[in-house]
């Protein structure tokens, strides 16, 4: 059973939940993406994808494979 709760329920201040829920992936996101699925008309999952982005003082990655530019 899902603990999840259910798309279809009205949030407080009158927006489905599913809004609210992706307005916080949104809100707690630095850099990535967040995806809705959608079937039959219906948010049925949200996916959230998150980056890590290294500041320009990391060291370079080596190549990976040797001779590789």
């Amino acid at each position: 059973m899902s603990t999840e709760p259910s798309a279809e329920t009205a949030h407080p201040a009158g927006e489905p939940e599913w809004l609210a829920l992706v307005r916080a992936q949104v809100r707690n996101l630095r850099y990535g993406v967040v995806q809705l699925v959608v079937h039959d008309g219906r948010v049925t999952q949200i996916e959230r994808t998150e980056k890590t982005r290294l500041g320009s003082g990391a060291p370079e990655r080596a190549p990976l494979h040797p001779g590789s530019p």
